[in-house]
């Protein structure tokens, strides 16, 4: 049984999904960079998401997102499988688009965890030895100079969605918004903040490539690679899928996190037990969503998660 866990509306996350077994299946040519943006600005806007960061990998996608209106998982089931739908057309595939593994979902709690966290995803293509800049990737994704200022917007894509259908318009955007916690006055200071991060690990990425004796592939060789191969660079196995993170040099925030959580998932399987044995009356802790949504149990209003 997977861990419960608090939908909190207004809160920042680093999403992630990976392709089926590493296929390399949202390969960064153009159609499929269509279908990502646009798959992304219609549900966002369905379920009030807002963008602040994306990086479309060959083999996954990472996102970071404040969820406004606590629907986060309504807006995860419409994306993926807008992208999963998408890409069976695009690619001709049979059998499932996304691996086995649950869609990893990290809280972000501090501004210094947003900034790693946008990095980070920015990053990927540079750590993965793809492309020499962040910026030299094809894919989908957005720059730095973009948080707070910029769109990102695609024409209806020619598979899946059909334009006799008014869900589907013919052109989708989404602003690329500053997270929550910085204001406008002090967007130049973030977006410094994300760069000199970013800086740090290209720099780190480049040493690495040095010291292994290897190059960079190179943007037209990712966007020309076949969707069908998988990717054969090592990848470390995947240890726990954390909840939440609040950043380096944070250890008070983490310690108060733990606590949170801890106190989350207690609340919630006592509650839960109390439920399975017949007590329909019991109150769930704040933020529930499962249980919420599809048993409407009643949740209490002082949340155990700040």
């Amino acid at each position: 049984m997977s861990q419960p866990r608090a939908i909190v509306a207004g809160a920042t996350y680093l999403l992630t999904r990976r392709a089926l077994r590493r296929h390399l299946l949202f390969r960064p040519d153009a159609a499929v960079t269509q279908l990502i943006i646009y798959a992304l600005a219609v549900s966002a806007r369905r379920y009030g998401i807002r963008l602040h960061a994306l990086c479309a990998m060959s083999t996954h996608l990472h996102i970071v997102v404040t969820d406004v209106e606590g629907v986060l998982p309504r807006f995860l089931q419409l994306f993926h499988r807008l992208v999963a739908l998408g890409t069976k057309a695009l690619r001709t595939w049979e059998g499932p688009v996304w691996g086995h593994e649950a869609t990893s979902v990290v809280r972000l709690l501090t501004r210094a965890a947003v900034v790693e966290k946008i990095s980070y995803s920015l990053a990927n293509p540079v750590e993965a030895g793809l492309v020499r800049r962040a910026n030299e990737w094809p894919g989908a994704k957005v720059l730095v100079n973009e948080i707070g200022r910029g769109e990102l917007r695609a024409r209806r894509p020619d598979v899946y969605f059909a334009p006799n259908n008014p869900v589907w318009p013919e052109d989708a955007a989404i602003a690329i918004s500053l997270p929550p916690a910085v204001a406008d006055d002090d967007a130049d200071a973030f977006r410094r903040e994300v760069a000199a991060e970013l800086e740090r690990k290209e720099a780190e990425a480049h040493a690495a490539m040095h010291r292994a004796g290897r190059g960079f592939f190179g943007p037209e060789r990712a966007c020309t690679v076949s969707p069908d191969a998988r990717a054969t660079s090592f990848e470390a196995p995947r240890g726990l899928n954390p909840t939440f993170a609040v950043g380096r040099g944070h250890a008070d925030a983490r310690r108060t996190a733990v606590a949170a959580v801890r106190a989350f998932r207690a609340a919630y399987r006592e509650a839960l037990q109390r439920w399975r044995a017949g007590l329909r009356s019991v109150v769930f802790p704040a933020q529930t969503w499962w249980m919420r949504v599809f048993h409407g149990v009643a949740v209490n209003n002082d949340p155990l998660v700040a």
